[in-house]
């Protein structure tokens, strides 16, 4: 079968590899879409310390059931599905107190092993999870929106409540519409035009140019002086770290998706004058794609102006390279395999 294999840094080719059969308990799947993420990107320029080359990314995921293994008999081949990509050890602290997604040992699908985007791949039965009336661009989308629905969870947010996101990618855009499934009024902040209209497409109500706009007054406008109960972050700079505790509300919540690549700075006594909560986010529960799965059938999200451009297995190590020259012109990118 054929695969996309990121080599080393700056490197992706397609490669020949066995056809996988499954094991006892597992699914043999023929992969239908996969869409980039965003860690395959910082994969590509050597940038995630967690990969060894070579690497196969790949964890959003549409699929069709191909094959059995055995003992696997509430599945049947034929079904489309879409697969839960993280495994969890069972035994760190993170897994003990309930939460896997954030396990100690987490190996996520393209990550830390090989992903799936390639012709077939083989998973454990209970990692597949079924969505009634989700085709395969809405299955391929409901990871990357679960990490955003994640980070609403993380942050408590209820209807009402005034939630401001950094940042308008596919992640940013899934808190958005998560946080306006929920009921509240959602402001979304980015520097693109372009993915602000598209975040008012998700939910946001307000839409800040973060280079125009002077943030704080305008979201001081916006909360009658208070500033946002809950600020999420999705970019993944400093200044935006930094942006979230200045401008979330007394007795806020902030939290942050992405990583800085570097130390940041904080004025420190807002932690305490503000007594904020402030709270990573990684992954996602299966609770969240359960979520998603329903936003998604109720039409909340306007998945076809998601996905920026639909490329062929064989045009997807250009497409890679293509989103590295121009990270600003892609919201998501999917590799349809099947027709």
């Amino acid at each position: 079968m054929k695969a996309l294999e990121i080599t080393k840094p700056g490197a992706a080719r397609l490669v020949d590899r066995p056809e996988p059969t499954p094991a006892p308990g597992e699914l043999l799947l023929r992969i239908h879409t996969v869409g980039y993420c965003g860690t395959d990107l910082s994969t590509y320029r050597g940038r995630n310390p967690l990969v060894a080359y070579p690497r196969i990314p790949g964890h959003e995921v549409a699929a069709v059931v191909e094959g059995l293994g055995e003992g696997v008999s509430d599945w049947t081949v034929g079904e489309q599905l879409l697969v839960f990509p993280y495994t969890e050890c069972g035994v760190c602290s993170s897994c003990l107190a309930g939460r896997p997604n954030c396990c100690k040992n987490n190996q996520t699908l393209g990550v830390q092993r090989d992903g799936v985007l390639a012709e077939f791949a083989t998973i454990p039965a209970g990692k597949a999870m079924r969505a009634a009336g989700l085709g395969p661009r809405e299955l391929a989308l409901v990871e990357p929106l679960t990490v955003g629905a994640h980070a609403v969870a993380r942050g408590q947010v209820t209807a009402g409540e005034t939630v401001a996101v950094f940042g308008c990618g596919a992640i940013g855009l899934g808190a958005i519409a998560a946080a306006s499934y929920l009921g509240a009024r959602v402001v979304a902040i980015d520097v693109d035009d372009a993915k602000l209209d598209l975040a008012a497409a998700c939910g946001a109500a307000e839409r800040l140019h973060s280079i125009r706009d002077d943030l704080g007054a305008r979201l001081n406008e916006l909360t009658e002086g208070h500033g946002p109960a809950v600020v999420i972050e999705a970019v993944g700079l400093p200044a935006t770290f930094r942006a979230a505790v200045d401008l979330v509300a007394f007795a806020g919540r902030v939290v942050y998706i992405g990583y800085a690549k570097e130390p940041v700075a904080y004025e420190t006594k807002w932690f305490v004058m503000k007594e904020l909560d402030i709270r990573g986010s990684r992954n996602a529960l299966a609770r969240d794609f359960e979520q998603v799965i329903a936003m998604l059938a109720a039409g909340r999200v306007p998945t076809e102006r998601i996905v920026t451009q639909d490329v062929s297995l064989a045009d997807a190590p250009t497409a890679l390279a293509n989103w590295d020259r121009a990270p600003g012109d892609v919201t998501k990118i999917h590799v349809q395999l099947r027709k």
